[in-house]
Formats: structure tokens, C-alpha cells, sequence
């Protein structure tokens, strides 16, 4: 495999494909041959390509990703207009008591995905706490924009703060965490939570977290690294926000980098790459979550690029699911938080 990988690079570098922003001796080492691979066969996303993947995956999605750790049910949620939401409910193949709700919600650029194809984290957040995690088939902004997403991730967390007791779960332990677009969804599920005052959440887990639609920042401009890059992050965010794009009326539930309140909202772990277009928006959220007295873990990934953590050969995409995983286990012994009286 890394000779194949060792090959296509050489062949990249003979034939002088590409001429990039960020240059190939920017990244990391052990991502060096996957990254020129994937830049050279899938440079960039456009709607097209977004709904393609969606067609994959609805097709194969179910068989190719699998949980060990645990069992998978389908829960159908009703939706105000009059469909259903599925929502996949994962119980540890060794069920426990008094064990942490996670909200776990896939990422995909608000536009690709299904809950099955983050497997390899539910299992590991399993393994390491036995906790029963929730994952909602969300609205993809293929189907609809904003806020039809962020209504179904809302809905996922009410029905597990709901039905915590049934299911051995503390209601004071309810976490939520997400990569990429999910993270940014879970950012934005935690503030509506908050502002709401319906429902609370002790700790969240945002994966190098999509949060800011205007692309302001150093890292998201001009970005062409592997796998996600400034003309993808673009064409995301017109599906997501649909008329609002482009404009100043994108409420901070839609970009949570528009948020200006950062208080009493719950510890948090993050991390991102050097080479990510999310690197700056990703560290300015943590800074602003710091200043406002909430307890943040970061750490960044050197020459690393979106998704980089999926490439679980190298050394580096264990340590940062390491880090993650520890901070996730620390939480479960300390961070706890009441729900409101009314629930």
C-alpha cells in the first residue's frame, strides 16, 4: 500500500501536476503521498460531486461502516413537516448504568454523510466509557439549507436528554462532539441549548469544526490543500446557508463564529492541522471560549490537513485520536452538569 502511495507521488512530482498554494513539503511527512494522491484525483467538491458521494453512501454506507463495541438501532423522530428523521441509536455490546450520553454528529461539509460513517469514533467513545451515544441522519443541505440540520441535531439531543433514564444514561452527563461540519453543528446545537435554557450539556468534543461561513481568516483563504479546501468550504457553505450566503443576517446558530457571548458554555477539546482551512477559525474559537472562563484543551497537528485523523496508518492520526479519547475519559470523571428543573 505505501508503495503504491510512494509511486503515484513520484508520478505526481515527474509530471509536474499542480502548482499549489500549499506546497507539498508543507505536509506532514506520513500525509505527504496520501495528500498528492487525493489532490490529483478529487481536488475540490462542487454540488455535483456532494450528491454523488450522498448516492454512495445511502447505497453502501450501512455495509461498509460498522460498529464493534456496539449494537445499532434505527429510531425514526417526526418532523414538523410531516417527515421523519432517522436517527441511530448505538447500545454497547455490554450495557452499563449510570454511563454519559454522547451526541455524536457526523461532518461531511453540511452537505455529505450518514451516522454510520463515523463507526470507528462511536466505537472508541464506547470502549472507552460504555456511554450510549445518538447520531442523527441529518438534513443534508443537498435536501434543504439551514436550519433544517440544525433542527434535526436539536431534536436528537431533546430525545436523548428524554430518554436518558430509560436507558441507564446520567442526565448530567450529556456530551455532544462532531467532526468538521458536525463539529460545527454541535458547537451550534451547545449555543441553542444554552440560549434556550431547555437543556444541558457537560462537555463538548469539536473535531476541527466548521464555524465561519466568511472565510475571513488566513488559513480559509486561498487554501488548497488536500481533501477540504477554500473552493469546497465555499461551495459548502452556499448549500448550507442558501439566501443568507453572502449576506450579514447568517445567524451564529448557522456559523457559530459569529457568536459574540462565549459564557457559560461547557468545557471543551478541540484540535485541528497547521494546513487546514478551519486551523484559524478553529484556534479563534478556543481563544474566545478561554476568555470567557471556559475550560478548552487544544491541540494542533503540524502539516496536517482536514481529515487527517481518517488516515489511522500514520502515527500522527492515532495521537490525535489519543488525545481526543483522553480528554473524552477525563471528562467522564469530572464534568457534570444538572439539567434545568424542568427536565
Amino acid at each position: 500500500m505505501n508503495r503504491i502511495l510512494a509511486f503515484i507521488l513520484s508520478l505526481v512530482s515527474i509530471l509536474g501536476i499542480g502548482s499549489y498554494n500549499i506546497k507539498s513539503e508543507m505536509i506532514n511527512p506520513e500525509l505527504r503521498a496520501v495528500g498528492s494522491a487525493v489532490r490529483l484525483i478529487w481536488p475540490s467538491f462542487n454540488e455535483k460531486k456532494f450528491v454523488f458521494c450522498n448516492s454512495a453512501l445511502d447505497k453502501i454506507g450501512k455495509v461498509l461502516f460498522k460498529t464493534k463495541n456496539a449494537q445499532c438501532r434505527e429510531i425514526y423522530l417526526p418532523r414538523n413537516d410531516g417527515t421523519q428523521m432517522r436517527m441511530c441509536l448505538y447500545i454497547p455490546n455490554e450495557q452499563k448504568e449510570n454511563v454519559p450520553g454522547v451526541l455524536w454528529i457526523h461532518g461531511g461539509g453540511y452537505a455529505i454523510g450518514i451516522p454510520e460513517q463515523d463507526s470507528s469514533y462511536i466505537d472508541d467513545l464506547i470502549e472507552k466509557s460504555g456511554c450510549i451515544v445518538v447520531s442523527p441522519d441529518y438534513t443534508r443541505s443537498t435536501d434543504a439549507p439551514y436550519p433544517a440540520a440544525l433542527n434535526d441535531c436539536y431534536d436528537s439531543l431533546e430525545w436523548l436528554c428524554e430518554h436518558a433514564a430509560e436507558y441507564g444514561i446520567r442526565d448530567d452527563q450529556i456530551f455532544i462532539g462532531g467532526d468538521s461540519a458536525g463539529g460545527g453543528l454541535a458547537a451550534a446545537v451547545t449555543l441553542l441549548a444554552r440560549d434556550k435554557g431547555e437543556f444541558s450539556i457537560a462537555y463538548q468534543m469539536l473535531v476541527y469544526p466548521m464555524l465561519d461561513d466568511r472565510m475571513i481568516t488566513d488559513s480559509s483563504q486561498n487554501n488548497d490543500a488536500p481533501v477540504w479546501n477554500s473552493k469546497s468550504n465555499e461551495e459548502a457553505w452556499k448549500l448550507y446557508l442558501g439566501s443568507l450566503y453572502g449576506t450579514d443576517n447568517v445567524p451564529k446558530y448557522a456559523a457559530p463564529a459569529r457568536e459574540t457571548d462565549y459564557s457559560d458554555l461547557p468545557p471543551t477539546i478541540t484540535f485541528v492541522g497547521t494546513i487546514d482551512p478551519f486551523y484559524d477559525e478553529t484556534l479563534q474559537y478556543a481563544e474566545n471560549l478561554k476568555n470567557a472562563g471556559v475550560e478548552t484543551c487544544v491541540q494542533v497537528y503540524e502539516g496536517c490537513f482536514h481529515g487527517f485523523d481518517l488516515f489511522s496508518y500514520t502515527s500522527v492520526a492515532r495521537k490525535s485520536r489519543e488525545f481526543l479519547l483522553e480528554g473524552f475519559s477525563n471528562a467522564v470523571k469530572t464534568c457534570f452538569k444538572a439539567q434545568p428543573v424542568t427536565h
